[in-house]
């Protein structure tokens, strides 16, 4: 764990380097080839730590080079920027460190984008003031490339995924050859969805980055998450070997994705998942949320068999009184999310209003992120909620019920009634 902080200090400082310097720069004059030569030195120094590989190194350094020759700073901001800069310099690596121990350590692989989702309520009011004047800066200069992908980011680490994701559109719009931006902006597609999946537009996305750009980090990592998500473990383990030299073979990154590839391995093979620790990841995002009832019921008992892993039945009825509110075609989910911790869904499931009756078997082959799963929380609220939307976010007008705190598994079914509407 040493080592992992030591390395995610590196990656951190690494990363700030490239997104506040733009914004804190303006109004009084800055010796730009001083600047240059500086950045050209983190560069330099990202590099031998494994934080960048040979052709984005190679990329960086050309376009601080151009800007050298010409003699001008190649991404001057406004002054007025400092207070945003500042504020959010100060939030992010501290959000960063956390999620490592929620989700794992492949979200090393792009520091920039190292945000918690599971914000304390200090820290998510310091994180909304620092947006609210970010988005006053690109009211003022809506072409600013780097601002609208540092609001992406920001909004990803309070979850709010819809305005991530618009967000990253933005920058990706401004700047549709970023490797780096449409690498995040698919992944926010992703998780601005109802199910979470990368197939589709995210996909597409990402193997256009692959193309010129074979060796990017990230959008491996993502494409085997893809490949998982489809069952193609095959795929999923020769995409993370392709991944895996271009890592520093010491480091908890290259350990973390060794534990996908076993995970992969087992879930291929019908075997248990390999025991994993705090850092494990990914291994759960690879398993698709059911789509019908029967489905999850047998799919979700075959998991569980699998894995000799908690589980929790859920039987779900709806409250007469709100028969009328409720169309066939309208999304249901049943989901278990921790007592105490972040509020992301430890298990879910995804039907149809139509089905109801319904029973569902939880497990924690059934989790949306990587190492949030039914078994690493011993108290969970069970909760079911009908969306016309089929956003996976509750919103006003939806119809849901929650339980009081349970163990994390039983052998007695949780009776649920739908009987409340989001206010």
């Amino acid at each position: 764990m040493l080592a992992f902080i030591s390395l995610a200090a590196l990656m951190l400082l690494a990363a700030l380097a490239f997104v506040v310097p733009p914004l804190l720069r303006g109004g009084a004059p800055r010796n730009a080839a001083g600047e240059v030569r500086r950045k050209l030195r983190a560069l330099e120094q990202a590099r031998s730590d494994g934080i960048l590989d040979d052709t984005e190194y190679a990329a960086k350094r050309a376009a601080l080079g151009e800007a050298l020759l010409a003699g001008v700073d190649p991404t001057p901001k406004r002054a007025s920027y400092f207070r945003v800069a500042l504020m959010l310099a100060l939030l992010l690596p501290a959000a960063a460190i956390v999620l490592y121990r929620l989700v794992g350590a492949p979200h090393a692989l792009d520091p920039a984008a190292l945000v918690r989702t599971d914000a304390a309520p200090d820290h998510a009011q310091d994180m909304q003031a620092a947006i609210a004047k970010l988005v006053d800066k690109l009211k003022q200069n809506p072409n600013d490339v780097e601002g609208w992908a540092l609001l992406g980011r920001a909004q990803k680490s309070l979850q709010h995924f819809a305005e991530a994701r618009d967000a990253l559109k933005r920058a990706h719009e401004l700047a549709p050859d970023e490797a780096d931006i449409t690498v995040e902006y698919a992944e926010a597609l992703a998780l601005a969805s109802a199910d979470h999946r990368l197939a589709g537009q995210p996909r597409a996305l990402i193997d256009a980055v692959l193309k010129t750009q074979p060796a990017h980090q990230r959008a491996l990592w993502l494409t085997g998450i893809a490949e998982s998500q489809e069952r193609n473990y095959d795929g999923a383990i020769a995409v993370w070997n392709k991944l895996l030299p271009l890592l520093p073979a010491d480091s908890d990154v290259a350990a973390s994705i060794k534990r996908q590839i076993a995970q992969a391995q087992a879930l291929r093979d019908g075997k248990p998942l390999p025991a994993d620790d705090e850092t494990a990841t990914a291994a759960n995002a690879s398993t698709p949320p059911p789509a019908t009832a029967a489905s999850a019921s047998t799919a979700n008992t075959k998991d569980s068999n699998a894995t000799d892993g908690p589980h929790i039945t859920v039987e779900v009825a709806l409250d007469p009184k709100l028969k009328d509110k409720v169309a066939p075609g309208d999304v249901l989910f049943v989901y278990a999310k921790a007592a105490q911790g972040p509020p992301m869904p430890v298990a879910i499931a995804k039907l149809t209003a139509a089905q109801l009756p319904a029973s569902v078997t939880l497990t924690d082959g059934m989790g949306m992120l990587p190492s949030m799963k039914l078994s690493t929380f011993p108290q969970v609220i069970i909760g079911a909620r009908i969306s016309k939307s089929g956003n996976a976010i509750a919103q006003s007008g939806d119809l849901q019920t929650l339980s009081a705190p349970l163990p994390n598994s039983r052998s007695e079914a949780v009776q649920l009634t739908i009987d409340q509407i989001v206010p």
